[in-house]
């Protein structure tokens, strides 16, 4: 989990990029030439993208930056811990 990456995305990047970049990401990563450990770095990007997402949605919806991050940590390190 890379905080300063999901921010960065937040702040820099609108979600139909981030959406159009997942698409093209998933669909390369499904390619029969593509090795195990390039689709272990398309996943880890994937994830990158897909909490920045839900950062910016939530800072969208009236959270500030600091309480998205905390928030989406806090539910992510909650999933880990199931």
């Amino acid at each position: 989990m890379k905080l300063p990456v999901y921010k960065n995305l937040a702040k820099s990047v609108s979600n139909e990029a981030m959406e159009n970049a997942l698409e093209v990401l998933e669909i390369y990563a499904d390619s029969p030439a593509v090795k195990e450990e390039e689709r272990e770095a398309i996943g880890e990007i994937i994830s990158n993208i897909c909490g920045a997402m839900e950062m910016k949605a939530m800072v969208d919806d009236g959270m500030s930056e600091r309480d998205a991050a905390n928030h989406f940590m806090k539910r992510v390190l909650g999933s880990i811990d199931r």
